[in-house]
């Protein structure tokens, strides 16, 4: 199983960047798949979740009506659409996969697969 995660980069504030997450392994539609972000000396934050079957979304706070999340079946791979980007935005993001219905989708122990992480910076 491989998630590799991709996108990240430098961006002043107010802009955008999109996540993708391309999955190999396993099956699309078995698996939730969620977004999460850390930086130095915090706990890692879930942000966004994609849940299996139905494919319902689930945002956190400091994200709703910024991030969307979605996904393509054939190519077995989720998006994070990134927009109005803040300072705070900045960490390494990670997308993660997990067997399930979503319900816990932002408790980062219960997940089975994790990407690498890519690093968004926020700045001017």
């Amino acid at each position: 199983v491989q998630l590799q995660a991709s996108g990240g980069g430098l961006v002043q504030p107010g802009g955008s960047l999109r996540l993708s997450c391309a999955a190999s392994g396993i099956t699309f539609r078995y698996y939730s798949r969620s977004w999460f972000r850390q930086v130095p000396g915090k706990e890692r934050e879930g942000i966004s979740c994609i849940t299996s079957g139905d494919g319902n979304t689930k945002y956190a706070d400091s994200v709703k009506g910024r991030f969307t999340i979605s996904r393509d079946s054939a190519k077995n791979t989720v998006y994070l659409q990134m927009n109005n980007l803040k300072p705070e935005d900045t960490a390494v993001y990670y997308c993660a996969a997990d067997y399930s219905d979503g319900a816990a989708w932002d408790r980062p122990l219960i997940y089975d697969y994790w990407g690498q992480g890519t690093q968004v910076t926020v700045s001017s």
